[in-house]
């Protein structure tokens, strides 16, 4: 397959493997056709789009519980006495105020202070941090990482993506069937990391409190043959599997970024691309993540911005219309293009109302706009900020 494969739901656009190589299969890949999953090639791993249906998955996560495969996304160990300090000077959150066992959200930039990924990272200890780069950007984060070593050697890192298989269980359900399916004791809070200790399936690894579809819940990291094991527990106690269609929704009524979708470093954009997705993290308008009393990477550009400079926000249809697609243009009441959508979909929470994500310049919460869905048709919409429902 080439080229981009597009989520019938919602019309947000899913990036396949490039490579010729054939896609990457997950330690669950036997489980995903046990279940009958329809797979996808994402970022060169062959993984479900969807098992039953995106709706369907995305109210079962809403409402119960869901479970999702992200083994695709990295893991990466940084270890030495000032690993803090160091990670700090590279990340726009304040590493050194994130106490041990605990985790927190953070993007880096590059020299140019555009957005190359972000990551959420767990404190370990005083001298480990483990972090999660995105799928595609695994070998970028790692190189990038390197470039950026102490030359002492204080700092080392251990890529653990090949051996390191990632459940997420996620939504209001999610603590029932953890307790249910390895036994108690497991639990931790949001934005918590901790080891597992000893459990009934003899599962070994570590739990944080994240997530990414803006539900309470946890992100399991195991040894990939473990991973069936627990994946069976955790559906045979009542978690509903999910595939990347529904885990697209979930983030876009959160309100949050897509690597490569919301943001790309001009470093990484396809030959032609017209730099509408080269951003910093004040542009992104993440109210998290972002602490401009420290140095970092990138910081010249974040700080150097006019308030009527384009942000990102979230648009909710107040009318029918056509979906609210990526790449649509965003025009004022007068009919001035103001910006253009990044991500869109009809939102099953909302009962399939239309929202978008996009740079918009000039504009305020509450303000009304115009998304030019089709050539003949303009829908009207609110300016929002995020989460959506």
């Amino acid at each position: 397959m080439n080229g981009l494969q597009t989520d019938v739901y919602g019309g947000n656009r899913f990036p396949e493997g490039m490579s010729d190589q054939p896609p990457v299969r997950t330690a669950l890949y036997d489980e995903h056709l046990a279940l009958d999953a329809n797979l996808v090639d994402f970022h060169g791993f062959e993984l479900p789009i969807w098992y039953s249906n995106i709706r369907d998955e995305h109210l079962a996560t809403r409402l119960s519980a869901g479970l999702f495969d992200v083994s695709h996304m990295g893991s990466f160990r940084f270890s030495g006495p000032n690993v803090a300090v160091w990670l700090e000077g590279l990340a726009t959150q304040r590493v050194t105020g994130i106490d041990a066992g605990r985790c927190a959200y953070t993007h880096f930039l590059d020299e140019e202070g555009y957005l190359i990924d972000d990551m959420i990272f767990a404190v370990v200890s005083e001298s480990e941090i483990l972090g999660v780069p995105n799928a595609s950007m695994i070998d970028v984060m790692w190189t990038w990482f390197t470039k950026h070593l102490p030359a002492d050697g204080s700092v080392t890192m251990e890529n653990l993506s090949d051996d390191t298989s990632i459940l997420a269980l996620q939504g209001p359900e999610a603590k029932a069937i953890l307790d249910a399916a390895v036994g108690e004791g497991q639990h931790v809070g949001r934005f918590k990391w901790r080891m597992l200790t000893e459990n009934s399936l003899g599962m070994s690894g570590w739990i944080q409190g994240t997530g990414y579809t803006g539900e309470a819940g946890y992100e399991i990291f195991v040894p990939n043959d473990q991973a069936p094991v627990l994946w069976r527990a955790l559906v045979n106690n009542g978690a509903t599997p999910v595939g990347l269609g529904a885990r697209d929704t979930l983030r876009l009524e959160k309100g949050y970024l897509l690597s490569g979708v919301d943001f790309c470093s001009p470093s990484l954009a396809p030959e032609g691309d017209d730099g509408f997705l080269a951003r910093d993290s004040w542009e992104t308008n993440v109210p998290f993540g972002l602490d401009i009393d420290h140095d970092f990477i990138g910081k010249h550009r974040v700080v150097s911005h006019g308030e009527d400079d384009a942000r990102w926000w979230g648009l909710k249809y107040v009318e029918k219309g056509p979906l609210p697609r990526p790449g649509k243009e965003i025009h004022s009441l007068d009919e001035r293009p103001i910006g253009r959508l990044t991500s869109g979909a009809p939102a099953p929470s909302l009962d399939n109302t239309g929202i978008g994500i996009g740079y918009l310049s000039g504009v305020n919460e509450g303000d009304e706009v115009l998304v030019v869905a089709s050539p003949r048709k303009s829908v009207r919409a609110v300016v929002v900020r995020p989460p959506f429902y």
